[in-house]
């Protein structure tokens, strides 16, 4: 017999997430559950992506909500250029909303960086990506280099864990910045970050670039999303994306928070909401700077057909 939470339908509880997740559907329930009151805030008035695992089938992100979505599930229409087409997201408001995505098996959750009916980015947001045989360790070392970046520019950040290997750092933005700005200081800020110690950090788009080092990834910007702070992730223990004082990084792993073991370590605490600086508006010098460095995926597209043309003319010979 199935049951319910605040009136939402929930089925097939007692069943594995995915293999190898080492939680249930209830686990996952249960989290947001309990989450609900952090999780909620950080959700709000943002169209939602989120990542499914169905029994059987590989994950794959979800945006357009299917047709079978009940009527009250808060939702925003958004014109995608990419696609030519309006896209139907929905806004995860409310606890009932919660509960059925997580009956849908939806595992994380990436919203927006706007809230609907804004083009205004609310955060500049650094993303710390560690190299393949590298440790968290060095995606806690590459978001020092950018919090030392941001002060000299009058800024600060809050700081999570991304629930995979890496690191976010997310600055409040005060005023409204546009898209663009905002993507040219986080341009600014990786270049800045990777001069402070070029030996462990690099702005590098192109994988085979990078050389060992960490990668200041300052993309996440327009139409991109973030994974959200208290997401879990679709991963073996089903780890959580979950907010760290910038004095306790180097004590901590990313496998210390999971669905199981996180409401435990909150209590009634939201760190996420507390560690937020205030907004400051993007100083101006930033921003300038910004817009002299190259976007890093046009600037990969063009290398990799210029090398993918040396190649060939390489073969020719």
């Amino acid at each position: 017999m199935g049951e319910e939470r605040d009136g939402v339908p929930l089925t097939n509880l007692d069943q594995e997430l995915f293999p190898g997740a080492g939680a249930t559907k209830r686990d996952l329930v249960d989290y947001l559950d309990v989450m609900a009151g952090r999780f909620l805030p950080v959700l709000r008035d943002r169209p939602l992506s989120v990542i499914r695992v169905l029994r059987g089938q590989d994950r794959f992100m979800q945006k357009n909500l299917p047709k079978y979505t009940p009527d009250w599930v808060p939702r925003a229409s958004v014109w995608a250029d990419s696609s030519h087409r309006e896209v139907t997201y929905a806004l995860a408001n409310d606890r009932r909303t919660l509960f059925w995505l997580g009956n849908q098996r939806a595992v994380e959750y990436h919203p927006a960086l706007t809230t609907t009916g804004s083009p205004h980015p609310t955060h500049l947001i650094m993303d710390l990506d560690p190299p393949e045989d590298g440790g968290f360790a060095l995606a806690v070392a590459g978001a020092r280099l950018v919090r030392r970046a941001l002060a000299d520019a009058g800024l600060d950040g809050a700081v999570k864990t991304s629930g995979a290997k890496g690191v976010h750092v997310f600055v409040p933005l005060a005023g409204t910045p546009a898209p663009e700005d905002v993507a040219a200081a986080q341009r600014a800020v990786a270049a800045r970050a990777e001069r402070l110690d070029p030996e462990l950090a690099t702005t590098a788009f192109i994988r085979e670039d990078r050389h060992g080092k960490v990668f200041l990834d300052a993309t996440r910007a327009g139409g991109a999303t973030v994974v959200a702070a208290y997401s879990p992730r679709a991963r073996p223990g089903v780890p959580v994306s979950f907010p760290v004082d910038w004095a306790d990084l180097d004590r901590v792993g990313p496998a210390d928070f999971t669905v199981h073991t996180a409401p435990a370590l909150l209590g009634e605490r939201d760190p996420w909401a507390t560690a937020m600086p205030e907004p400051r508006e993007l100083p101006a010098g930033l921003v300038t700077e910004g817009h002299t460095i190259p976007v890093a995926r046009v600037q990969a597209m063009h290398e990799g057909k210029r090398r993918a043309r040396a190649r060939r003319e390489a073969d020719g010979n």
